[in-house]
Order: structure tokens, then sequence, then C-alpha cells
């Protein structure tokens, strides 16, 4: 997996609290207590749709299937059917009573209370898919997921300053705060001028308003110092991936306060990357959901139950290496980008289909080179063209040259 710098290994610490493995201490250093790692999403992107490759949507949706199941993202009853119906073609394919059997779907989980009423309505809108490829089931699964108000929230217990138990969600767009299972205050990260802890109290101090004159500190108590430098922690990570061009510089030798810093990719830097992304389409095996007796709810209670899909993948050392063989000529993803300058407008577009077991990446971009003066059709400097098209994409091989001319419309008119 080439986008990897959205996912990380966790462990649980003596408070049985989630912690992402430190990438600046070894593994004997950073692990005290749990030698079970799960393989997570850390970073939760915006909009997956973005993410370049099929396999890192695939990762994706496994842990939000891991997280609406066990609770930790609440749906409505109609999203849980459409969701489900998505995951059901992702996994299984196109209806087909006779070689999947009747009861196909009660053998799946899609939420922490599945009942035979939304079984029955997951299959009615998995026989509307026909044709559907996973990948692009998946994609429909994303879009709707990124949507859902607890999408990509990390949860922490604390307590506001009256001592009332709250959570304090950290997530792309900055801190939010929870009550009584209801948001009832959001902090975005631009108004956010510095977050810090000191014992078990967590500070984050508020840029001033339009109508105020001073900076505002606003104190949060967690259950104890391990929890308050843990809710830190994942703050300056969040803010650093999600807002920052580039990871800050470490700090001096012998500079106070923590040397605590975020090391990896940002997000920008990361879609950068994934951008030059050039290999084929990795095959891999999708693996089938399990029925679960698991279930976390927003205020934090749990039950025991099975192995999350998201560790089951994590000790499969073969899932990536497994291959399925779809459909040939299946068309799996397209895209079209189109950018403008001056005197040259560029579309590119993208399509990645899987023929005969092989798969196929085939961009086609088109140059449109304008300019203000007369063209004479018999004496073209199509040489010139085609040493500008190639000047501006060295990787790509000019096949045709169309030169239209096109007359400017007077602007005397007035528009309405």
């Amino acid at each position: 997996m080439l986008e990897r710098d959205y996912f990380g290994l966790t462990y649980k610490d003596s408070d049985n609290q989630k912690v992402c493995l430190s990438v600046f201490l070894s593994v004997f250093l950073s692990v005290r207590v749990s030698w079970n790692f799960s393989f997570n999403v850390k970073f939760y992107p915006p909009d997956p749709v973005q993410l370049s490759e099929d396999l890192t949507r695939y990762f994706l949706c496994l842990q939000l299937r891991e997280d609406i199941v066990s609770g930790r993202l609440p749906c409505s009853l109609a999203t849980h059917i459409v969701l489900g119906s998505y995951t059901v073609q992702s996994e299984l394919g196109d209806h087909d009573p006779d070689e999947l059997g009747c009861d196909y779907v009660s053998e799946l989980s899609f939420a922490p209370s599945q009942n035979k009423e939304m079984e029955e309505r997951i299959v009615d809108l998995h026989k509307t898919y026909k044709g559907m490829t996973p990948a692009v089931a998946e994609l429909h699964f994303l879009e709707i997921a990124k949507k859902l108000s607890m999408y990509g929230v990390d949860l922490h217990h604390a307590k506001d300053s009256e001592g009332v138990c709250i959570m304090l969600g950290v997530c792309n767009s900055g801190l939010l705060v929870y009550r009584d299972r209801l948001r009832i205050n959001r902090f975005a990260w631009p108004h956010i001028l510095k977050i810090s802890y000191k014992r078990n109290n967590f500070y984050i101090k508020i840029r001033p308003g339009e109508f105020d004159q001073f900076e505002s500190t606003i104190g949060f108590k967690l259950h104890n110092h391990r929890a308050a430098k843990r809710l830190w922690k994942v703050c300056v990570e969040h803010h650093a991936f999600f807002r920052l061009l580039s990871p800050e510089e470490p700090p001096k030798k012998f500079a106070l306060g923590s040397k605590f810093r975020y090391s990896g990719r940002t997000q920008i830097q990361s879609r950068r990357a994934s951008s030059q992304i050039a290999r084929q389409a990795p095959y891999f095996l999708r693996l089938s959901s399990k029925r679960y007796t698991m279930s976390r709810s927003l205020d934090g209670g749990t039950s025991t139950g099975t192995m999350p899909l998201m560790q089951t993948l994590s000790t499969n050392r073969n899932v990536c290496a497994n291959t399925e063989t779809p459909l040939e000529g299946v068309l799996m993803s397209s895209q079209t980008i189109t950018a403008e300058t001056a005197n040259t407008t560029t579309t590119t577009h993208i399509t990645k289909t899987v023929r005969g077991g092989i798969s196929e990446t085939r961009i086609e971009k088109r140059i449109v080179i304008s300019g203000d003066t007369d063209i004479d059709h018999d004496q073209v400097p199509v040489s010139q063209a085609i040493l500008e098209a190639r000047q501006q994409h060295p990787e790509l091989s000019v096949t045709k040259v169309t030169v239209h001319k096109e007359t400017e419309v007077s602007s005397e008119h007035p528009l309405p």
C-alpha cells in the first residue's frame, strides 16, 4: 500500500485506551502492557474519492464498517440499509439467489442491532446494483459515510469546568465537544492558537472573535495525566496532518517544553505523492464480513466480541498477495481533470480497466493552445505546437495536432 500516511498501528495501554504506536521509539520502548497490535485508520480523509488507489479505499471501508458495527459511527436506519447494500455488492457481487442462497445477508454484519427487516430492505437494494463493480460500490459507500456527523472523530472522556461529563472529539476540522451524545461546541483549527496540558488538565487558547479584545483559554479535566497527554498528542498530529504544508522541524536539543512533533507526511504531501503513482492497480482479495457481538456506543461502553475487520485483516499476511479475477473488459474507475492557463487548456482523462485479467491504465491528455493572431491554415506552425506540448509533458507522446479557428464575439452587448 503506497498511500499509507492515513494508517497506523495501535495497541491498548494500561487504561485500556487505544494508542497509536510512536514512530520515535522502538516497539520495546513504546509498548509496556499489550503486544496485540491492530492496523487502523489514523487520519480519516475528508474526501475519500481523492485517494488514488482502490486498495486504500478498501482499507478505509473496512475501518468504517468496523466503526459502524461497533457503534463508534452512529447511523440512522436508512443509512444502515444503504451502506449495508453497498457492502454486500462489494463483497458478494451481483444478486444471485441460486448461488448465494436465501439468507446470505444474515451472514454479514451491518449494524450493532441488526434485524430481519433491515436485512430484507438491504436485499431489495442489492438487487438493483447488477453490474456494479466492488470498487464502484466502495466509492458509493465512502461518499455516504464521509457525511456522517461522527465520521473520523476520535473521542476522549473529559469533564468541563463545572465538572459535567463530556466527550472531546478530534477530527480533521478541529476539536468537538459532546454532551449526552449531542455536539454542543466546535473549535476549528484556524481559531485555536495553542493547545497544551498540565497534569490531568487540557487547555486550548482561542483566537479573539470579532467583538472580543483578548484571547481566551478553555480548560478541560481528564481522567489522569496520561489521558491529557494522549489527547494533546492526537491534537498535535491532526492539526499538523490536515493543516500544515509540511511537518514542523524538531525542536532544538536544549529547547524547553515537549519535543514531540508530528514527523510523517502531511495530507498535502501525501496527495502530491499519490498523484505520481504510476504502477498498475494491484489485485487484492476482499474478505467477507462476519457477525459481531461487540458493541461500543458514544459514551464509551463496550462489550466483548470477535476480532474487528481491520485487525483480522492485519493478521493475514497474504491478503494483498491473493488475487481475484474480475470480468474481462470491466471499467474500474474513470476520472477527468481540466486545468487552464492564460493560453492553454489541458484536459486529462484517466481510465482504469481490466481486460483478460490484466489491469490497464490509460491516460489521455488533450492540450489546446490558443492565440490572438489570425491563423493561416496553409502555414500553421505545427512543429512549434508539438514542441510546446512536449515541453509541458515530456513523458507523453504527441499523436495528433488539430488546429481550430474561432471568431471572438463582440462584447459590447450589456449583460443582464
